[in-house]
This record gives structure tokens, C-alpha cells and sequence, in this order.
């Protein structure tokens, strides 16, 4: 069982997954790190969010940022985006991130701030 799902959309989001995970390894809450992209695998997205007992997502994505608000969409659990800085220094994947339709919400943390995005599921953690 794992408290939070960390989920990227690329390999080269790695750097920015490092920082999620070198927060939460001074803790004592357990994580699963993937790559899945939500445009060139969603079954397996769907897969493994019907099959996660996660409390909190946190997902990491650059360009379009899809994979935040897809993620929002299939479970009613916490979800935290981490914008990547691939193209435009990271404001369309800020942007996709933060605005979110009514009812499919997703907590955004600044560009590549991984380490924020960790903080914040922690404190998520702390309240249940």
C-alpha cells in the first residue's frame, strides 16, 4: 500500500520526480514513482488509477500538461500537478495545469517544483 502515486508523462520528467522523491524519503510515507502518458498509454493510466490504493496523487507533466487534470478526472483522491518547464519556460504546462474545469480540480505548484508538490501531499497526509 502506497500513500502517494507519483506519476509522470515522460522519462524526462525524471529530474523534476527526483525532487518529489527526495522530500518524501525524509519521511515515513511510502510512494510509487510511474511514467505514464496519458496521450500514448490511457488504458494504462485508467489501469492503474482503478487499481491504486494511493491517497494522493501528485502529477508531473510538461507541454500540454494533460496528464494533472486526466488523472482529476477518473478518482475523487487529491491531486497535485507539477508543471514542466519543456517549451515556453513552462507557462502552457502552468496554465494547463491550473485551470481546471468545475468539478475536476488539481492543486498546481510553481514550475518544476517538485519539491513543493511533495510538501503539499504531506500535509494533505497529515490531516487523515
Amino acid at each position: 500500500m502506497v500513500d502517494i502515486a507519483i506519476i509522470m508523462g515522460s522519462e524526462s520528467d525524471r529530474s523534476v520526480a527526483n525532487r518529489v522523491t527526495g522530500v518524501l524519503d525524509g519521511t515515513d510515507y511510502l510512494y510509487d514513482v510511474q511514467v505514464i502518458s496519458a496521450h500514448r498509454n490511457p488504458d494504462k493510466l485508467d489501469e492503474y488509477i482503478s487499481q491504486s490504493d494511493s491517497k494522493v496523487y501528485i502529477a508531473i507533466a510538461g507541454l500540454s500538461a494533460a496528464l494533472p487534470g486526466v488523472i482529476a478526472s477518473k478518482t475523487k483522491k487529491p491531486v497535485i500537478g507539477v508543471p514542466v518547464s519543456a517549451k515556453m519556460m513552462g507557462l502552457d504546462a502552468l496554465l494547463s495545469t491550473a485551470q481546471m474545469p468545475p468539478g475536476v480540480p488539481v492543486a498546481s505548484v510553481g514550475v518544476d517544483n517538485g519539491a513543493n508538490a511533495a510538501h503539499l501531499a504531506i500535509r494533505i497526509l497529515d490531516l487523515i
